[in-house]
């Protein structure tokens, strides 16, 4: 996906909402992309964490659309300055070259939902992916809340997409350091009905994923995409999801959030049961200089990774 050949953006059809001011386009391919340009309002690191969010969250099972990088060029954008950004300037150029490019999931007639009312939730086939989601985001520091896309099957049922992975890694300028729960769904509601030991099987996730490979797909990506507190915080981000213990504070901390708002029943026989210990599943990769120890322990109990609301 990363050598050559990238198809080119070709027919600007519409503007999008969002703080990165993407556009709805088609490519020299024949298919709709979302696309976001490198020079977007938000951030430098908008790109990379676009692209590796996408991998990390299809490397975890979780569903959302591909990604490829896509050439936009000088003559296209001289063609459409209605797809030109909006400052308080006035209009600010996209910069040419090779931008991000989400597939669009509405094709062929599909209905896709962005809000969904509460009644609507038990049609969710894949719920229990919100909690997965919400993990990751804890671990790679996502600093805003986690948008998905719903997407209907001919019986009615729904399948949670998720996009928009900009904010992943301390945000777009990759400086933000979020509140503990700052990534949920904007409608807490929707993760009832999951158990709280289901949750914290979650814990087990990541034996399969294979964080080497994922290293190498940011190497990969375009130089210009490429910062180094992208790297650094893509390589924390790594080692808190690489340590079976780092996530089980995080899974109880999550908890011990929603048990506060009565959301769940009371998991204290969970906790006190006597758990499986996982071997570390990466031994981390070395992109840091920071230290491996990311989420602190108060001596004399079991902490969790991050205090709420801290």
């Amino acid at each position: 996906m990363l050598g050559k050949g990238y198809a080119f953006v070709t027919r600007h059809i519409r503007n999008l909402r969002g703080g990165s001011q993407p556009i709805l386009a088609e490519a020299s391919d024949g298919q709709l992309y979302v696309v976001k340009f490198t020079n977007n309002l938000q951030g430098a690191n908008l790109p990379f964490n676009e692209s590796i969010g996408s991998e990390l969250y299809r490397a975890f099972g979780l569903a959302g659309p591909a990604w490829t990088p896509l050439v936009v060029t000088d003559s296209f954008l001289d063609r459409n300055p209605d797809c030109w950004m909006q400052t308080a300037e006035g209009c600010l150029r996209p910069a040419s070259g090779l931008c991000f490019g989400s597939a669009y999931l509405g094709r062929d007639g599909i209905r896709l939902l962005e809000v969904l009312p509460e009644t609507s939730f038990k049609r969710v086939r894949n719920i229990e992916s919100l909690w997965l989601a919400l993990m990751i985001d804890i671990c790679a520091r996502h600093t805003d809340n986690r948008q998905a896309i719903f997407r209907e099957d001919i019986d009615g049922g729904l399948r949670a997409f998720f996009i928009d992975h900009g904010n992943l890694f301390g945000g777009p300028n990759g400086a933000q350091r979020p509140n503990f729960l700052a990534s949920l769904y904007l409608d807490s509601r929707i993760y009832r009905g999951v158990s709280s030991r289901f949750v914290l099987n979650l814990q087990m996730s990541p034996r399969n994923v294979d964080f080497g490979r994922l290293w190498k797909r940011a190497q990969a990506l375009p130089d210009d995409w490429k910062s180094a507190s992208a790297l650094d915080s893509f390589g924390q981000c790594i080692e808190r999801l690489s340590s079976p213990k780092l996530l089980e504070n995080v899974l109880c901390a999550m908890l011990d959030a929603f048990q506060r708002s009565n959301e769940f029943e009371r998991i204290s026989r969970l906790r006190n049961e006597k758990r499986l210990v996982f071997p570390v599943l990466y031994p981390g990769v070395q992109t840091t200089k920071m230290g491996r120890r990311p989420f602190g322990h108060s001596a004399g109990r079991r902490a969790c990774a991050y205090g709420p609301g801290g």
